[in-house]
């Protein structure tokens, strides 16, 4: 479980949230939604644990009963937060069997190999993408496919997916989306997102809205159609 508590976080001095406070629960299925700019990326990155922002000395947030507040993005990492990027970045000189075989090494070479062919037949992914240079000549869809894998074998416990759908054809979405279908279990997936279409694929158990760096309403799915009918002026 996911405890924010007022949550305010500044970037150069500036205010950019302000005192969020939400409990993400295990095994559910969450949307973050606003307009570009409202800060749900801002929000993903300060729980992750992105330098470039400072939390304010009376927000709390702890996972699992742990405090996260002055722990490492690596130590995050241990402790079961995963994102997917908007914007994944290509790596020169390693290939995403080599970062697995970083992060996992305790699990046999030969078993990794094996779950990453597995993993790469189910989301579609070609051969040659697994051991190139990671994300090197890969499409905006093959990009976000290869980070859904490196999710399914580093198994967080919850999973923010930051603008999944972006650069992704209705093709490689429906691959992707039927694969976490399968693969969630006890996870807690969070999307965040501005635009509604990718809940025709998986269904959200609570909607959080998210204007001008704060937390503006809650609720469940019918805040989609609300968002879809009058836009986000409506908040």
């Amino acid at each position: 479980m996911l405890f924010l508590k007022t949550v305010t976080v500044r970037a150069a001095d500036k205010i950019i949230l302000h005192a969020i406070s939400h409990i993400f629960e295990k095994g559910k299925i969450y949307a973050i939604m606003g307009p570009n700019g409202s800060g749900k990326s801002t929000l993903v990155q300060t729980i992750i644990g992105n330098s470039i922002y400072t939390l304010d000395s009376k927000s709390s947030m702890t996972f699992n009963k742990k405090k996260l507040n002055g722990q490492s993005p690596d130590k995050r990492a241990k402790m079961g937060i995963g994102i997917t990027f908007q914007s994944p970045l290509a790596m020169q000189g390693i290939s995403v069997f080599q970062l697995l075989r970083l992060a996992l090494k305790d699990m046999d070479v030969l078993e990794l190999y094996e779950k990453i062919e597995k993993i790469a037949k189910e989301l579609k992914i070609k051969k040659e993408l697994i051991d190139r240079p990671l994300n090197e000549g890969a499409s905006g869809g093959e990009r976000k496919k290869l980070e859904v894998l490196q999710m399914a074998l580093l198994n967080p416990s919850i999973i923010f997916f930051d603008e999944i759908d972006t650069g992704v054809d209705i093709d490689s979405l429906k691959t992707i989306f039927t694969f976490l279908k399968k693969y969630k279990k006890n996870k807690t997936f969070v999307f965040i997102t501005h635009y509604s279409k990718i809940f025709a694929y998986l269904k959200p158990d609570e909607v959080l809205v998210m204007k001008e760096g704060r937390l503006v309403k809650k609720g469940g799915k019918e805040l989609i159609e609300e968002i879809e009918r009058k836009g986000y002026e409506a908040f």
